[in-house]
């Protein structure tokens, strides 16, 4: 063999072997990703196992707050119809004549006593979403007749002069199937929070049908506003707002979460429109025809 061939061939050996330890080297790192692919896929199996621990530990306590809240809801409420029941025959003079300072104490109890008997309520049916026990009554509703009753309950509680509560006929007549209790519902929360924030100028609730075969039943007020950064969380649970109004008008913090789930089961939403010292429209968002109606045809 030449000095030549002989060259050749070393050159080929040595690029063979170059070639063989490239293979081993990809063999090791093949092995070393192996192991660190089987290390992975042990940590995930064992962060799913702890999170399927944790979401059903979440579950447990969810159910359990669940059932004190309706525990509790429904203890309260007999003796605070008892304590409103009394009040009124105080008022009323059943045993006898009261002073203007008895007056005074007791209207204070009797205010009391419904403010606290509204919270419970509160309580009471936000569990009763929480825990899906919420049956709707699906039926059709005139808007102008839900009004009528609002302008019914509110006139004679609406007694700040500075402040018109208006309530607008539609142009045309609305009728929805829905759950005509759950509607009212929202919108007397709604007026009653626009009652309670608005010191002057007016209150006003209107009705009108929008594209997409939807209804807006619309609170616009003059009150204080609320501030871009306090929109989302006036619907968390118990969620406060501070201010100067809202702290002589302390409210639970519950009736506004409440309206957006009301809201979702009547298959619509809740809108809020607001600036900061110039008022807020609340807006309830619900189609003609409730979702469950059509999937019942």
């Amino acid at each position: 063999m030449s000095a030549a061939e002989r060259g050749v061939e070393l050159h080929e050996l040595h690029e063979m072997h170059e070639l063989h330890e490239r293979l081993r080297a990809r063999e090791a790192e093949i092995d070393r990703l192996s192991q660190e692919l089987a290390e992975t896929n042990r940590g995930v199996l064992a962060l799913y196992a702890e999170l399927d621990d944790r979401a059903q530990a979440l579950g447990q306590m969810s159910e359990t707050k669940t059932r004190f809240l309706s525990d509790m809801s429904h203890e309260l409420r007999a003796p605070l119809a008892s304590m409103i029941n009394l009040t009124r025959l105080l008022l009323a003079r059943a045993d006898g004549p009261l002073t203007a300072e008895q007056v005074y104490q007791v209207t204070l109890i009797q205010r009391s006593a419904e403010s606290l008997s509204e919270m419970v309520d509160d309580l009471l049916d936000i569990s009763k979403i929480e825990a899906r026990k919420v049956d709707l009554r699906l039926e059709e509703v005139s808007i102008a007749e839900v009004l009528a009753g609002l302008r019914g309950m509110f006139r004679p509680l609406a007694t700040n002069e500075g402040v018109a509560l208006v309530f607008e006929d539609p142009d045309e007549p609305i009728v929805l199937t829905t759950d005509a209790q759950r509607v009212a519902q929202v919108l007397r929360n709604f007026v009653s929070n626009a009652l309670k924030f608005t010191t002057e100028g007016e209150v006003r609730v209107s009705a009108r049908v929008a594209d997409g075969d939807v209804v807006i039943l619309e609170v616009a007020d003059t009150g204080a506003g609320i501030a871009p950064e306090d929109q989302a969380r006036i619907f968390e649970d118990f969620a406060q707002v501070d201010g100067p109004i809202q702290k002589r008008v302390r409210g639970t913090g519950l009736g506004l979460p409440l309206t957006r789930k009301l809201a979702a089961l009547l298959g619509g939403e809740v809108r809020l429109e607001s600036r900061l010292g110039e008022g807020s429209r609340f807006s309830l968002v619900v189609p003609r025809v409730h979702p469950g109606v059509e999937s019942t045809r």
